[in-house]
């Protein structure tokens, strides 16, 4: 029974410094493990298009340049649009920045406060060195700055992103000359689940999210809204952080907005109309095409944006939960660790679901 104890111990400790470890490793090695997972997400997003050039007997060699082209393109484009949109909005502040100032003094007039009440009021929200010290703006241009900074990586992602679209090409063969003809296909069928359901996952979430980006990007626009580039790209990364993600990215546009226009009605209407478009494209369409693998536990989600955070600061946290769930897929197609990918659902009827699903694929 002692045995048996220390036993336990040992595995509980082995554990524990092997995930600390981990993390180490991860925070140490993020210059090199960040644009890693990027070009990963990428040769994934890319992959149906990649397939399709090979069906059409295209060569493996420009099949790969005509994805890296079309990357290219994509990325110029949009960093040119970013980076414009984040001078504008740097050059506009002050603007916005006399408007805060104006609405804030107009609100303390009409609560008659004494001059120790305010000063009191303005120590406990320091809202007025939240504005001189231009914190939103610092924010904003950070968040951008940071994905921008990996993307400087953009060569050692181009590597990644070839070298894994030609590893997809020829896995399989090279399984079928290092194990027998029966653990050969056994283990392709596996890889094939796996692949396929990441594939579903990531493709899936990445054009959702690139959907309701654009939708409202779009909405912003119409209605004359400043900066709507940025606001839509906030959308489309936010979109990738369940819940908090989307607080993030409609409260600073409507904050913007009631700052920009000079009634409430079109600022009210316009937040009202990314909320629901949020809510059809988060609780209608995205569980529509992706099902239960969106389905994870809150508190797990909350670890995992708080680590992701850690390790790799803002692009961490928007790339957790997608990691999280490529862990998940992959532990729910092996028996031994399905009851692992189990725990880290939350809703038990797609617990059950999903159970059922890889018991019969079995």
């Amino acid at each position: 029974m002692e045995k048996k104890d220390n036993y336990k111990f040992l595995n509980i400790a082995a554990a524990l410094f092997l995930t600390g470890f981990s993390v180490y490793v991860m925070k140490e090695l993020s210059s090199i493990l960040i644009p890693f997972v990027l070009a990963v997400i990428i040769s994934f997003v890319f992959e149906p298009f990649y397939s399709w050039m090979r069906s059409k007997k295209i060569p493996s060699f420009l099949a790969v340049i005509a994805v890296l082209i079309t990357l290219i393109i994509i990325t110029n484009i949009a960093s040119v649009f970013i980076i414009a949109s984040i001078n504008s909005f740097s050059s506009d502040f002050s603007i916005y920045e006399k408007k805060f100032t104006d609405l804030f003094n107009s609100l303390i007039l009409t609560m008659h406060l004494s001059s120790e009440e305010l000063k009191s009021l303005n120590e406990f929200l320091k809202i007025s060195n939240l504005v001189q010290q231009g914190s939103i703006t610092n924010f904003i241009a950070g968040f951008f700055t940071s994905f921008l900074s990996v993307f400087g990586d953009f060569i050692l992602i181009l590597f990644y992103v070839i070298f894994l679209l030609t590893e997809i090409g020829n896995i399989k063969e090279r399984i079928r000359i290092a194990f027998k003809n029966e653990k050969a296909e056994s283990i392709i069928s596996t890889l094939d689940r796996i692949f396929i359901d990441v594939r579903k996952y990531i493709t899936g979430k990445t054009m959702i999210s690139l959907i309701l980006g654009t939708l409202s990007g779009l909405l912003l626009w119409i209605f004359g809204v400043d900066f709507y580039f940025i606001w839509g790209f906030l959308i489309f990364l936010m979109h990738f952080i369940p819940s908090i993600g989307a607080l993030i990215a409609i409260t600073l546009p409507s904050t913007v907005m009631f700052l920009q226009f000079d009634n409430i009605f079109t600022p009210i209407f316009v937040t009202i109309m990314l909320l629901v478009l949020q809510n059809v494209i988060g609780n209608i369409v995205e569980p529509k095409f992706l099902g239960d693998q969106l389905d994870l536990s809150p508190l797990l989600l909350l670890l995992s944006l708080f680590l992701g955070g850690y390790i790799w600061g803002i692009v961490g946290m928007v790339l957790s939960v997608p990691l999280v769930s490529m862990i998940k897929i992959i532990l729910l197609n092996f028996e031994s660790t399905r009851p692992i990918a189990i725990l880290m659902s939350y809703k038990t009827s797609a617990i059950e679901k999903e159970f059922v699903k890889k018991t019969k694929r079995k």
